[in-house]
């Protein structure tokens, strides 16, 4: 006959702890999922039903329409709100800046992880001091700088204001992940004839691919959400404008049903739910594993 396991101190805490995680997991769901799916509905519900039933989370989905999306995307030019060539102009931006963002952060993260030099460790406290700043501070010294280079007003002059923001706070990441690369690793790339350059390029920067990953989309969330900056600089050109000022736009004009409203938001969410999902993978695995073994 089996005796039944003794209730422990260790056991309790275990199966409270176990029913607390999945009610934690439920809540978490709970606050992130309803909103959006009911941003989702009221993008698809016409505003006649929406005025009827504003509280409804059952829409009737035999009246659902595409026409708040037709509205949202189409041109200006055609009566609609012109998000598609807005969309355009943010994945441009942020495009822009995730590569040369990475491009300078790289070889930046690399020196400040692994080359001697005086300063070191100040230099990697200031990089992370710099993002710190609120954007308001640097407004101003940025808005007089591009409009002596006549960059202002453009969506290249709004890259530079990106890669301004966004690489101090790239390389203090990057910097983070190098150092947790075992030295041995490229130690063993030079014996065997690779350059500083050969390393980086053959054994350092394959094995960061999850942490380039990660801070190439943390910058392009950035560029892809930031207003201030897009408000500052292209205001006065509509056609240079990003989805942020559109959206604006759509929120601060009582001509403008919220129907529309949250299609516009809709429009705007989706690109970086899809980006996640996509480098998901790369996101959370760890390709050091191992890296020093052998």
């Amino acid at each position: 006959m089996s005796t039944a396991r003794p209730w422990t101190r260790d056991r309790v805490e275990r199966g409270i702890f176990g029913v607390l995680r999945w009610v934690v997991i439920v809540l978490a769901l709970f606050a992130t999922l309803v909103p959006f799916y009911y941003m989702l509905m009221l993008s698809f519900r016409p505003i006649e039903d929406l005025l009827l039933r504003p509280d409804s989370l059952l829409p009737d989905f035999g009246a659902l329409t595409f026409a708040t999306y037709e509205e949202v995307l189409s041109p200006v030019t055609e009566g609609g709100q012109g998000f598609l060539s807005l969309l355009g102009n943010s994945a441009i931006v942020a495009t822009a800046s995730v590569l040369v963002a990475l491009l300078v952060a790289i070889p930046g993260a690399y020196a400040v992880s692994r080359l001697e030099f005086f300063g070191r460790r100040q230099v990697s406290v200031l990089f992370l001091m710099v993002y710190l700043f609120p954007a308001i501070v640097t407004a101003i010294p940025l808005f007089v700088l591009l409009t002596k280079l006549q960059l202002r007003g453009s969506l290249a002059g709004l890259v530079l204001v990106y890669i301004a923001q966004t690489v101090p706070v790239a390389i203090y990441m990057l910097r983070n992940y190098f150092e947790t690369i075992p030295e041995s690793v490229e130690e063993a790339g030079m014996v065997d004839g690779l350059t500083r350059l050969g390393v980086i390029r053959r054994i350092s920067l394959p094995l960061a691919v999850p942490s380039v990953v990660a801070t190439g989309i943390f910058v392009f969330m950035i560029a892809w959400n930031e207003f201030l900056f897009a408000l500052l600089f292209l205001v006065e050109r509509r056609d240079q404008w990003t989805v942020s000022l559109g959206l604006a736009q759509l929120s601060g004009t009582v001509e403008i049903p919220t129907t529309v409203l949250m299609a516009g938001s809709v429009v705007i969410t989706v690109p970086i739910v899809v980006l996640f999902f996509l480098t998901e993978r790369l996101l959370s695995e760890g390709l050091t594993s191992g890296a020093d073994k052998g």
